[in-house]
């Protein structure tokens, strides 16, 4: 079959197309779906560069995607023929808990992922397309908005007329955050270097879109957030946490831009802030984000589309920065 796989050297180079990758097996309890549409993440960029080794086995990347069963093996008693689903990539993280258990992983790694014509995995890694999405909708939707509403929900507990601050606007999960809080009744604040992003920002819902380079306390006249979500790391956290309110929640899933910070104890422990980690979500978590998506139709913001055969230069946008939402790839 067809996949876009990574092997034989470490980083961008030991990525390739390929036309005669092995098609999966089905086993009991699990479905073969056969996948029409898949979305990058920068977790896909992070698998390739670090995760998985050049002498490694191939490893067909990606964790997001939606599609057709096309078979499902002994005892499967959630899925049928000709179901339309979108692939849950939590693994082994069944209840919504503080944190993972110790087994769990992401699709993608260490099991094949969603950038092939198949995939087969367990029946609870799959659940309903939402039928008002398009396929490339829902080819991007599941890791980035099960970020996003972990982040926004679980650890953040976001409630109606607080103020939600994004930095780094144009991620897909900053766009997941920015309509989830909005569908909830909170304002939202976010930033960019990019005036074309901060004004796609504002067409999504953000109430504010501040520019990296502004003094952001002066230009916000005070008016200070309840919880940040940050993602960006050591280049905008502590602007970051000068926007937070006394008593208010800092919600951090990401780093991409340093992974190391001093803090001020007493300066934080004096204003009573709350640091909270978060990473994706548990299967439990993905149902209810898929509730809140289907309330409020939700629509995933799709950058651009790619064909399998060209996922290398999508994932060069991606890595660049240079996307606002998702990038989808068209897989048949």
């Amino acid at each position: 079959m067809r996949a876009f796989v990574h092997e034989g050297r470490t980083g961008l180079e030991g990525l390739a197309y390929r036309t005669d990758f092995p098609e999966p097996t089905l086993g009991a309890g699990e479905v073969k779906v056969a996948i029409k549409v898949a979305g990058l993440n920068h977790r896909d960029l992070f698998v390739a560069g670090k995760r998985h080794k050049a002498e490694d086995p191939p490893l067909v990347i990606g964790s997001d995607g939606a599609g057709v069963v096309v078979a499902v093996g002994e005892a499967v008693t959630r899925a049928k023929i000709g179901d339309e689903v979108v692939l849950v990539p939590s693994l082994r993280w069944e209840k919504e808990s503080p944190a993972p258990p110790e087994d769990f992983e992401i699709l993608g790694l260490p099991d094949n992922g969603t950038l092939a014509e198949e995939i087969v995995v367990s029946e609870r890694q799959i659940a309903p397309k939402p039928g008002y999405l398009s396929w490339e909708e829902a080819g991007v939707l599941p890791l980035s908005a099960l970020t996003g509403y972990r982040a926004l929900f679980t650890r953040g507990k976001v409630k109606s007329g607080e103020t939600v601050f994004v930095p780094g606007i144009g991620s897909g999960v900053a766009t997941y955050i920015v309509q989830m809080a909005k569908a909830v009744g909170a304002r939202v604040i976010v930033s960019s270097r990019s005036p074309e992003k901060r004004e796609r920002a504002k067409e999504l819902g953000a109430d504010i879109a501040l520019d990296h380079e502004q003094d952001w306390p002066k230009a916000l006249h005070g008016e200070k957030a309840d919880l940040v979500i940050e993602s960006v790391g050591a280049a905008t956290f502590h602007r970051s946490l000068g926007l937070l309110k006394p008593g208010g929640t800092i919600v951090v899933f990401g780093a991409s831009a340093g992974d190391s910070i001093s803090l001020n104890l007493r300066t934080f422990f004096y204003n009573q802030w709350n640091l909270h980690g978060s990473t994706m979500g548990s299967i439990e978590e993905f149902y209810k984000m898929l509730k809140l998506c289907e309330r409020f139709k939700i629509h995933p913001v799709v950058d651009s589309v790619y064909d399998l055969k060209d996922t290398k230069a999508a994932l060069e946008r991606l890595n660049k920065g240079s996307q606002f939402g998702k990038i989808a790839i068209r897989i048949s």
